[in-house]
Formats: structure tokens, C-alpha cells, sequence
């Protein structure tokens, strides 16, 4: 009996050094992002991190080069290194050991984009209650595709920097995985991919009713007066418009990440303060920019399509609550951001819905942009022609237009959204007449003119365009406050 006892006790201690020592063998643990089917950057250097014990040495090695690449987890137990990525290609596997071994496998090289952004942005292609997409049904039926990934970082509002997103994983585009992804993105990705016939990576990092500040860090908005940060760590007062609260809970956790460049669908929560949104969204993409290290990749945004913003509470109206402001804000910024672009919507907009079903024009306006300015398609056009210098000859006014080679086209219907307006700041319904790049424009109520708007209200139907479609961004001449 005791030598059945002390084999007993033999066993039982045995059993539980053995748990012990389980426990102290470092397991690596990636970042979120991290996941079977991902999609890393083609030819670049590109990072890969997680966690494991301070100080334990780890390798991870890559099948398409097999390189081992060596580094030593940080005193908080994180480790990073960068791996050197080949032309588009897979599937391929990475395998990150320290103790244990833990392989990422089904992996493709080839292009990746990050889309960021509120509600218009994060809208699904299966929509919303009651707000459509245009022609979803058919484009989610024919998603299928091994080489276009989807990842989505799940929403997070937070009063502190995260290191790490809450758990997703890396899709492949299929009927179900494509209805509950961006609409605007996917078609994006799908018209991007079937150009270049490479693999691409789609990045989800929105929230709908986000302001412009809840993206950006608590030391970059110091500077900016009127942006109020969060004082207290509680989820009653840190929501989606909180300043920082999105970039501590979604972007920080994975910035670095190698991207090819970036998509941004975001202004509606900024409407009613387009002076400082001005300077505000130049601010965030440069601090997105600096904090990547990536130099200044492509930053393509589109321009809030029109909307009856005084329908929604607290009902504001005039001045500049006028969402106009707001675009001619975003167009502005296009002088003040590198490598930048801007896909105008002003021929797409709902007066009753702030989310237009037209996504598949959104997503491929963008698509041309990435087609042409960054990839170097030939043949193509991507960006509308804008304002570029107004002249007054007695009565007549003169606006010229950049990037209008082929000249410009209402296609043969009449224009109706220029005003002019004299001294007295007044704005008039003008009479309008292209000649190729040009718009001649006169009023019998204005005898000396001296500004012109275009499109200038919170809904309109923009009517001018350029010769290949592209619509023309609203825009004002003025800097008048009202």
C-alpha cells in the first residue's frame, strides 16, 4: 500500500513539474494582425511583431528567401523584425520560434491598402437598414477571389495608446466575408486587383460617427486649440468622437504594418467646423505618415458627397453649418498634402441620407486614382480638373481649370449651380457656357462681379465634369465669411 501511495505522490509531482515547466517555456504571441491568409507588401522591408518573455531570443524565418532573421524580445517582451519581401506571389508561410515554434501559413505577397474613415467608409456592401449599396447583390455573388484579403479591426475606443487590437483574422474575398466589408473598399481592391493582377490586402481601421481628432495622437493635437482630450479613463465619456480615442484603440496597434498607401472616407462628424478641419486632416496624415515611416505613401481621400445636413439634430443651418465648407476644406487640402488626392462625390450625394448607394463609383474613383497616380497605368484618367484662377472683363467672369486637357462637358445639359456675386457679397444665379477648359459667366443682377461658387450648398447635384466622368469638386473663389 505505501509503495502504492508513493508512486501515487511520484506521479502527481511529476505531473506537475512537467505543468510548471510548460508554463515557463516562452510562447510567442503575435500581433492581431498577424494571421493566416494575411497579405504582407511586395518588394519592401516590411515588420512582423508580437510577445513573448523579456529578453528570450527569437527567430523567424521565411519561406520564399528561406532567411532567418534573429532579434531579442524587449524588456516588456516585445520583439520585431523586418523581413525582406519578394515580388507578388504564394501562398507562403513564416515561422516565428523562441522556445516553441508558431507558424503563419497561406500567406501572399502583393499590395496593401488601409482604409480608414466614419461611416461611409465602414459601410458594408450588404448596406445598412433601409440605405442600399447600388448593384451589391451581383457584386457579392461574383466576389470570389484567392487574392483579394479582407481584415477588419474590431472597434475599440480607448483613453491610452493600445499595443495590440482586439482578435480578427485575414479573409479571403468571398460572398460572405465581402457583404460585411466596405463597400466603397472592396470595390476598390476589386478593380485594383483585376488591373494588376496581384494579390491585394485590404485593411479595415474605421467607425462610423468619428470626428477627424479621434484618429490622432494625444501629442499631436496639443497644438490645436478647441480639441478637448479626454481627461478621464472611462468608457461613459471616451466614445468614437473622442479626441485620440480611435488611434489608442485601432491604428496604434497596428501602424508600421507595410502598406502601399492609404484610403480616407471622413468629414461628415467635421461638418460644422470646416476652418479647423482646414488644418486638422494635413495634420493627421502627416502624423500618420511620420509615425509609419514609410515616407509620404499615397494618401487618397474622397471628398463628403452632398447631404440636407440640417435635417439631423441640432438642426443647424447657414453659414458656414453650410457642409460646402466643409468640401472646399478638403479640396484646399490637396495643396498641403504630398502625394495626395481627392476623388469628389458632388454628382452622387442624397438629400435625406448622409451614406450615397453609389459605392461602386466611390470605390473605383479611388481605384483610377491608385491606377494611375501610383501604379503608372498609362492612358487612364484619375484626377478631376480643378479651379485654377478667375478674370473679370466687364461683366464676365472667367474661371480656368487645371488638369482639363480634354476640356470639359455638362454633357449637353444646362449648368445650374454657379453664383457670382459683386461688392456686396451677394451670390447670384449665373449663366454659364464652356469652352473647352474654361467656364464664361455673367448675371444680368451682377454688373461688376468679383467671386464666383460653384455647387456651394449643403445638397446639390454637381453637373460639370470632365470628359472622362470625373466630377469637378465644389469651390468658391471667395473668403468671404459667409
Amino acid at each position: 500500500m505505501t509503495n502504492k501511495k508513493t508512486f501515487k505522490a511520484f506521479v502527481f509531482f511529476n505531473i506537475l513539474f512537467l505543468f510548471i515547466a510548460a508554463q515557463s517555456i516562452a510562447q510567442v504571441k503575435m500581433a492581431s494582425i498577424f494571421t493566416n491568409n494575411l497579405v504582407l507588401q511586395q518588394e519592401a522591408k516590411v515588420p512582423i511583431w508580437g510577445w513573448t518573455k523579456p529578453g528570450e531570443n527569437v527567430s523567424v524565418l521565411t519561406s520564399w528567401n528561406k532567411q532567418n532573421y534573429n532579434t531579442k524580445a524587449d524588456e516588456n517582451g516585445k520583439f520585431k523584425v523586418y523581413v525582406n519581401t519578394p515580388k507578388a506571389g504564394g501562398p507562403y508561410e513564416i515561422t516565428i520560434k523562441d522556445k516553441k515554434s508558431l507558424t503563419i501559413s497561406n500567406i501572399l505577397i502583393g499590395e496593401v491598402w488601409i482604409l480608414g474613415g466614419q461611416s461611409n467608409m465602414e459601410m458594408t456592401l450588404k448596406g445598412m437598414p433601409s440605405q442600399p449599396v447600388l448593384g451589391a447583390n451581383e457584386a457579392i455573388l461574383r466576389s470570389k477571389n484567392p487574392n483579394i484579403r479582407l481584415y477588419v479591426i474590431p472597434r475599440a475606443r480607448e483613453f491610452n495608446e493600445k499595443e495590440n487590437s482586439k482578435p480578427s483574422s485575414w479573409k479571403s474575398a468571398e460572398p460572405e466575408s465581402v457583404a460585411n466589408f466596405s463597400a466603397a473598399g472592396y470595390f476598390f481592391g476589386n478593380l485594383v486587383q483585376e488591373s494588376l493582377n496581384v494579390p491585394i490586402g485590404l485593411i479595415n481601421v474605421n467607425y462610423g460617427g468619428s470626428n477627424v481628432e479621434a484618429w490622432m495622437s494625444r501629442k499631436d493635437l496639443k497644438e490645436f486649440n478647441g480639441i478637448e482630450l479626454p481627461k478621464v479613463a472611462d468608457s461613459a465619456t471616451v466614445n468614437n468622437r473622442s479626441a485620440t480615442a480611435l488611434y489608442n484603440g485601432m491604428l496604434h496597434p497596428i501602424i508600421g504594418y507595410g502598406i502601399k498607401g492609404a484610403l480616407f472616407y471622413q468629414g461628415e462628424s467635421n461638418y460644422d467646423r470646416p476652418d479647423q478641419y482646414e488644418t486638422l486632416f494635413p495634420a493627421m496624415v502627416k502624423e500618420w505618415r511620420t509615425k509609419w515611416q514609410q515616407g509620404d505613401f499615397p494618401f487618397y481621400y474622397v471628398q463628403i458627397a452632398p447631404f440636407d445636413y440640417r435635417i439631423l439634430p441640432p438642426h443647424n443651418s447657414g453659414g458656414k453649418y453650410n457642409s460646402a465648407y466643409l468640401r472646399d476644406a478638403q479640396r484646399k487640402a490637396l495643396d498641403k498634402i504630398p502625394n495626395s488626392g481627392m476623388v469628389s462625390l458632388i454628382d452622387l450625394g442624397e438629400k435625406t441620407s448622409i451614406h450615397p448607394m453609389h459605392k461602386k463609383e466611390c470605390g473605383e474613383r479611388l481605384a483610377f486614382m491608385a491606377l494611375g497616380k501610383t501604379y503608372g497605368i498609362k492612358g487612364i484618367a484619375y484626377e478631376a480638373p480643378t479651379y485654377d484662377a478667375i478674370t473679370v472683363e466687364g461683366s464676365t467672369v472667367t474661371i480656368k481649370f487645371k488638369n482639363a486637357k480634354m476640356g470639359l462637358t455638362s454633357y449637353s445639359k444646362e449648368m445650374v449651380n454657379f453664383e457670382i456675386a459683386g461688392k456686396d457679397q451677394i451670390f447670384h444665379p449665373a449663366k454659364a457656357k464652356i469652352s473647352r477648359d474654361i467656364i464664361l459667366l455673367s448675371s444680368p443682377e451682377v454688373k461688376e462681379p468679383i467671386a464666383v461658387r460653384y455647387a456651394f450648398s449643403d445638397f446639390v447635384v454637381g453637373d460639370l465634369f470632365s470628359t472622362d466622368g470625373l466630377a469637378i469638386s465644389s469651390f468658391r473663389t471667395d473668403n468671404f465669411e459667409k
